[in-house]
């Protein structure tokens, strides 16, 4: 049975469940909360926090989150293994990758690639080590292995930093077989330049491929000539209702579900137990940004507009364990 590596271990992939693809436990600004701790507060206080909300989750029937959380985003992965070790019940998928949407971060300007003008020859890019590493051998000594790429491209385009590290994450996935997940800003169209860059160029096969945020765009036509060249449409922001709404966001999957597409779209809601990018005061006004409200409030809705149980079991199941399954071994 193809095994997928979770922060607890391996698993088979049988044993994924019903699985969000894209939600975080914490999302911090590390330098910041380094050097001003002040919001972030008691650390056990803050990982019980988290152990009641995905408790609280898992009780829904929930087997898997998929939490891609990487370079950019704060990624801790000790704080997550104390986190895993009291939500046994869960499984948490970690990934590796580096997330930007213009330059790449300081550390790399003046390595590998960041040097080949200045030299006058092509120079390996050490993101590609220190991704396939995190995959094969894990992730700063903790021994949790990463089971995934992130990258991301937003309004800004395919800038220099943002082709830079898509073209580390296809080399890393061409060394290990693991798949690709893509931060995207649908309205932009800017999975059009994931496939030119990351399939096209690459090579990367976009079956292995989770265009993440796709339920940001109501284009029905774009998400479904993006869905007919392979790739996975995440629709994985159920509850950030600030430049859409829940009704938009739904009725986009039942459409594409009435499309036939429900085997190449899988759900989430890209929630997390603390964020420190948003102001907290600001949180009260997205009252359905959370763990729960899909189970709650977007499967109910689904089932209302005509998409079937078995589509349900499609985008929360099958496609999570086709994707990881499909991953070559390492």
């Amino acid at each position: 049975m193809p095994q997928v590596h979770t922060v607890r271990g391996p698993i088979d992939t049988a044993e994924l469940g019903r699985t969000y693809m894209h939600e975080h436990v914490f999302v911090l600004t590390a330098d910041v909360q380094q050097n001003h701790p002040g919001e972030w507060g008691d650390e056990e206080q803050r990982v019980a926090d988290a152990v009641e909300k995905l408790r609280a989750l898992a009780a829904q029937g929930v087997r898997t989150i998929v939490d891609p959380t990487v370079i950019g985003l704060g990624r801790y992965i000790p704080r997550i293994q104390r986190i895993a070790d009291q939500v046994p019940e869960l499984n948490i998928v970690v990934a590796t990758g580096c997330y930007t949407y213009g330059d790449v971060p300081f550390f790399f300007h003046y390595r590998g690639p960041g040097l080949s003008a200045a030299l006058g020859t092509e120079l390996p890019d050490p993101m590609v080590d220190m991704f396939v590493g995190d995959i094969v051998d894990g992730i700063a000594g903790t021994g949790v292995r990463a089971s995934l790429l992130k990258c991301a491209i937003d309004h800004a385009g395919m800038t220099g930093g943002v082709e830079r590290v898509m073209r580390a994450v296809a080399k890393a996935h061409r060394q290990t077989g693991a798949p690709v997940t893509v931060h995207t800003h649908p309205a932009s169209r800017t999975g059009l330049e994931v496939k030119r860059v990351l399939c096209d160029e690459e090579g990367v096969d976009p079956r292995r491929v989770v265009l993440g945020h796709s339920g940001d765009s109501t284009d029905a036509d774009h998400l479904t000539e993006l869905a007919e060249a392979g790739f996975i449409l995440g629709m994985d922001r159920f509850g950030v209702n600030l430049d859409t709404t829940f009704e938009a966001r739904a009725d986009i999957v039942v459409e594409l579900c009435r499309r036939g597409f429900a085997g190449q779209m899988v759900l989430s809601q890209d929630a997390a137990c603390y964020i420190d990018w948003i102001d907290p005061n600001v949180l009260p006004f997205l009252p359905q940004w959370h763990y729960l409200h899909i189970e709650q409030e977007v499967l109910p809705y689904l089932r209302k507009h005509g998409v079937t149980e078995e589509q349900i079991t499609t985008m929360l199941v099958d496609v999570p364990r086709r994707y990881f399954e499909n991953a070559s071994a390492y």
